[in-house]
């Protein structure tokens, strides 16, 4: 299931999550296709259509029970558990990373950083000491981390992308602005703040 389900229905998920979360926060434990649709801005009909390729989650007439439907996306999106994180490049992002306290309630936690300034290496960012990107294969292969996040300048990327698979990482969020080459076994995911704001620039 996981290769035949369209990736843009996957990038749909996380979103009625959070709504969902939101819901079940403010005591709401009941939502429609309708309402959940009105609060990510997606209709309802493609809703309906995105989580039928998962399973019947909900009755017509009733809508779904949210508590219900948290734990199944969870599991879905396999975040019913909490996956150790890797931070590479230790700079103005990921120094906020690495801070940032809201990963833990979505399934994740930062497990270890790292750097290759001699500067940084040994300094502390919150609970973490900066390690030596020299020793990221064989830190993060002991630990058995699947998941990193890329915060290295682009000239960097790949070689440190190179690092990543040998270790087993089978995840990147990469935040650097140029394309990975990696294994068909590797997932990456691109987040470049630029293109979004050329989105943006577009309709305004």
């Amino acid at each position: 299931m996981t290769e035949s389900v369209p990736d843009i229905i996957v990038s749909r998920l996380p979103v009625y999550l959070r709504a969902l979360q939101r819901m079940s926060d403010n005591g709401i434990t009941t939502t429609s296709s309708q309402e959940l649709g009105e609060k990510v801005g997606i209709s309802a009909a493609q809703i309906r259509k995105d989580l039928s390729q998962f399973g019947e989650f909900g009755k017509q007439g009733t809508g779904y029970y949210i508590p219900f439907l948290i734990d199944k996306l969870r599991a879905i999106l396999k975040v019913d558990r909490i996956w150790d994180v890797v931070v590479i490049g230790m700079g103005d992002m990921g120094h906020a990373i690495v801070r940032y306290q809201g990963f833990s309630n979505r399934g994740f936690q930062v497990a270890m950083c790292f750097d290759s300034d001699p500067d940084k290496i040994g300094q502390q960012v919150g609970n973490f000491t900066i390690r030596d990107v020299k020793d990221l294969a064989k830190d993060v292969r002991e630990a058995g981390v699947k998941v990193a996040m890329l915060c290295v300048p682009a000239r960097f990327a790949q070689e440190v992308t190179d690092k990543l698979v040998e270790s087993g990482v089978r995840g990147i969020l990469n935040y650097a602005p140029v394309s990975l080459s990696v294994p068909e076994s590797v997932k990456v995911q691109h987040i470049d703040p630029a293109i979004g704001l050329q989105r943006i620039t577009y309709y305004i």
